[in-house]
């Protein structure tokens, strides 16, 4: 049989546009599991420190109602916290959620409490006000609205940086929208690395989950990332790296490392009393503490992102093999009316 010329054509042009296709990058977007470190009083008797959810390609209308991001957006810090006027989770834009500011260059390279409360004073005003005595200021024990703005003026942070794709954001986004955002925070065994936890498992279904050794059956931000770390090293595809976000000198002691529960009553010797009320359990804990309860997660030596140089962090990820996705015309199409907004201001409804 012999190929008529308009045939050949056909082909050759097939074979150009083949070639074409998989050398064209596949852009993914990307999203950090952010470890941060405890400070204060109560990160001295409690050291396991906060988890929350970094999240690239997703950005929000309002603080409690997500949607795609749009050219420009740095995409929102998820997390969990005790203590805020009912909700579950609140969505704040990353560079708020570390230096309390829109515009990286209003970052001061050292505050005091003054330039601190200032800071967090004017963008609780401006950006958090629509949701008046909803986030209470906080105390000893529930650290209030304060908690969600200027975190790199308390402690340290690592951020432990993996590849989505834009089909796992949409389900995040329409998960996280379509159910209640009602708090039951629980210390134990609803607490802010549980929250993160039900993150996780949707771009990694039923990875991550409690475990009896370490800490007890508790959820621990330590573990959480362990767990990450764990299923990397198995599937490079999650394209895991690490970066240090550093804590802007002046306002805090420094931060002090994380530990996990077994870990944290060794460290802080509240197994002594446990010795002597029962020796049986205590010998446990130092099993536990001994065989899983040490083990690092943060390597030494880690890239820093500063906050006008972010790009580390906020960059879209980029793989051989595809025509590039356009998140923007998607979020158009499955969210109508969704238009970009640098800022939250909408008025939040209470669930």
């Amino acid at each position: 049989m012999v190929n008529s010329p308009g045939a050949s054509k056909i082909t050759f042009r097939l074979l150009i546009a083949s070639l074409l296709f998989l050398a064209v990058p596949q852009l993914h977007s990307q999203a950090a599991l952010l470890l941060e470190q405890p400070y204060g009083v109560f990160g001295t008797v409690n050291p396991t420190g906060h988890a929350a959810i970094y999240l690239a390609r997703v950005c929000a209308d309002t603080p409690i109602h997500l949607r795609l991001c749009g050219p420009g957006e740095n995409g929102v810090v998820i997390s969990r916290y005790k203590g805020m006027g009912g909700y579950d989770w609140i969505a704040v834009p990353l560079i708020p959620y570390l230096y309390s500011v829109d515009d990286p260059a209003q970052v001061p390279d050292q505050v005091n409490e003054e330039t601190v409360d200032r800071l967090r004073d004017h963008y609780h005003e401006t950006r958090l006000g629509a949701f008046g005595e909803n986030l209470p200021p906080g105390n000893f024990i529930n650290g209030g609205w304060t908690q969600l703005i200027g975190t790199a003026y308390d402690r340290r942070t690592y951020a432990f940086r993996f590849a989505t794709t834009l089909a796992q954001d949409e389900k995040l986004i329409a998960l996280l929208n379509e159910r209640p955002n009602e708090s039951h925070f629980n210390l134990l065994y609803n607490n802010c690395a549980d929250f993160d936890r039900l993150v996780l498992n949707t771009y990694f279904p039923k990875i991550f989950g409690r475990t009896i050794f370490p800490d007890a059956g508790i959820t621990t931000p330590k573990h959480l990332t362990y767990q990450l770390l764990k299923y990397s090293k198995k599937h490079p595809e999650t394209e895991l790296t690490i970066l240090e976000i550093s804590q802007v000198p002046g306002f805090r002691r420094k931060s002090r490392n994380i530990h996990g529960v077994a870990e944290s009553l060794f460290a802080n010797g509240y197994v002594i009393p446990i010795v002597f009320l029962n020796p049986y359990v205590a010998g446990g804990l130092l099993a536990d503490y001994l065989v899983r309860g040490r083990y690092p997660v943060v390597p030494k030596n880690l890239d820093e992102v500063a906050p006008d140089h972010m790009e580390a962090l906020t960059q879209t990820l980029t793989q051989p093999g595809a025509q590039p996705e356009n998140p923007l015309e998607t979020a158009h199409e499955k969210f109508p009316g969704s238009e970009p907004a640098a800022t939250l201001v909408s008025q939040p409804s209470h669930p």
